[in-house]
Order: structure tokens, then sequence, then C-alpha cells
């Protein structure tokens, strides 16, 4: 399923699903058919099998009815972040060989982590402003992965049954903000510097989380063309590894890391950073295109 937030105000969504009819809202479909449904994306969450069994049933039994007022047609729609509440929203840095060579940084032998604010967080088709602190602002697409259960010390071997799904993201930093200090915290939790979606892909349909083409275009020119399986760290053991340290809780966020062609990695006197105006526009094979604008 490819489960998304329709945003009806600033701070409020309803649950979606986008389906071959167009968008399905969970709660509509539930007034419709009498139906006890999940009405949030972390009540999906942390209802298991169970919660995804009764959205699925809710959405055939919408396509079998034939009405076409309970879809909404995809471009019709405010999209938020497909998810809206994660406890933690852990990063990883320099996972990828070619863009820690391009950004002048070591290979790691362990993952370097680093973490976003809910803050952060952003939808398809936001406008996300450039903070007056800044002059540098760089874009990163990103595999990203959704915790579906509480995990803590899995093995690699059975990490990936505890993810929920998968999605697209952007990690846009701030690289002045980023390398002011060692820590890199500033440059990467500024107001809308974690889009997130346009919607959540359920585990089931993605078969090879560390085999999955990822692109990143500005302005419709292409900057990053990459796979997964340039991964240093596999998404496998970065969820093992990161539950070794702390508990992932349902509905937690894993952004996976970047691979090479962000405009930090061109030499000084070609780096033109982004600026108002910049579309960017993030896509993973099978989990949609995420698109937002600067301002």
């Amino acid at each position: 399923m490819k489960l998304l937030n329709v945003r009806v105000q600033d701070d409020a969504y309803e649950l979606g699903v986008l389906t071959d009819k167009g968008v399905l809202t969970l709660s509509k479909a539930a007034r419709r058919f009498g139906a006890t449904a999940p009405l949030t994306i972390q009540e999906v969450i942390e209802q298991g099998d169970t919660g995804q069994d009764i959205v699925r049933q809710l959405v055939s039994q919408a396509i079998d009815d034939g009405d076409v007022s309970l879809f909404e047609h995809p471009d019709s729609i405010q999209y938020g972040p497909c998810v809206t509440s994660p406890e933690k929203i852990i990063c990883v840095g320099t996972n990828y060989q070619a863009h820690a060579a391009e950004s002048n940084l070591p290979t790691p032998t362990s993952p370097p982590l680093f973490s976003k604010f809910n803050n952060s967080l952003a939808g398809h088709g936001s406008i996300v402003q450039i903070p007056h602190q800044t002059e540098q602002v760089d874009y990163e697409v990103e595999l990203v992965i959704v915790m579906g259960k509480t995990a803590k010390d899995v093995s690699e071997e059975e990490a990936l049954s505890y993810v929920f799904g998968y999605a697209t993201g952007n990690d846009l930093s701030a690289r002045d903000l980023q390398f002011r200090t060692s820590q890199w915290l500033l440059g990467k939790t500024c107001d809308g510097f974690a889009p997130i979606g346009p919607y959540v892909v359920t585990a089931d349909e993605v078969q090879n989380p560390n085999d999955l083409n990822l692109e990143c275009r500005v302005n419709g020119q292409l900057r990053q063309s990459s796979n997964t399986k340039d991964m240093i760290f596999n998404c496998e053991f970065l969820v093992s590894y990161i539950s070794r340290h702390m508990t992932l809780r349902p509905g937690d966020v894993i952004f996976t890391g970047t691979p090479e062609g962000v405009i930090l990695g061109f030499p000084e006197s070609e780096r033109q950073w982004l600026s108002s105006g910049d579309e960017i526009v993030t896509s993973v094979e099978g989990l949609g295109r995420l698109r937002v604008v600067l301002e």
C-alpha cells in the first residue's frame, strides 16, 4: 500500500491511501461504510498487520462500491509528511563511498549518525523557507526507512522484519551551518529540512531496499543518480546497528544517506548553492517523486 497524509489545516492531516482510482481518505470511507479504522499513519503502524488488513479491506470496499466521489485526484490534494510524529529522526552521514570522497570525508568504519527533529518534516509539494542565517543550501536524495515495531538489539537477519515501509526523502542541508562546528546538527535541523513522501510504501511491496535506483533533479537538471546497493552500510545493518544503541519505536524514521552529486562535492569555484525559486525533485524507485520548492 501507499499511505499518505492529506493536509486539511496547518498541522492537521487526514490519512489517505493512493489507489488506481485516486486518493481514498480513510475517515470518509469509514463513515460511508460504518467501519472502524485507523485514522492516522501512527495508528496503522502501531496496529501492525491488523491495521493494514483493515485499511486494505476499506480500500477494496470503496473500489467495489464504484462511487467516484470517494476518491480525489492525487494532484488535487495538499500533502503532509507521510510520517508526522516520529519519536526519532535518525540520519546516516557519508553512507556512499563516492559521496564521502567528493565531500573530502573519510570512509566511515561505523555509521556516522546525527538527528533531525519534527520541525524539519515537510511533505510533497511543500514550500521550504531558506533560513536567513545560511547562504549554502544543498540537496540530498535518500531512501528513508520507517520503523514498524519496537526494535532493541535486533540481529541483521531479522532487522527488516521490524520495518513498516520505505519512502523518498531529501536531507536538505545548510553547509555553512553544518560545518560551523564539528557537530552537524545546526545545518540539518532547519524548518522543513526533512521532506519525506509523497507516501510511505509498505514493506511487503519493496522486494529489496538495498537495490533501488535513486535520483535528484534541480529545476529539471539531473544532479544525483545512483542505487542503494552502493551504500556502505545496508538497510538491515543500519537497523540492527542503531537498535543496539537505542530502542527504535514504531514510526521512527531513518534517513539512510545520500550518493554523490551534491553541491558540496563540486569544486568551490563551481558551486551554485540552492536559492529561492529552485525546485528539487527527489525520487527512489517504486517510492514516488518528492517535490519541494525553496523560497
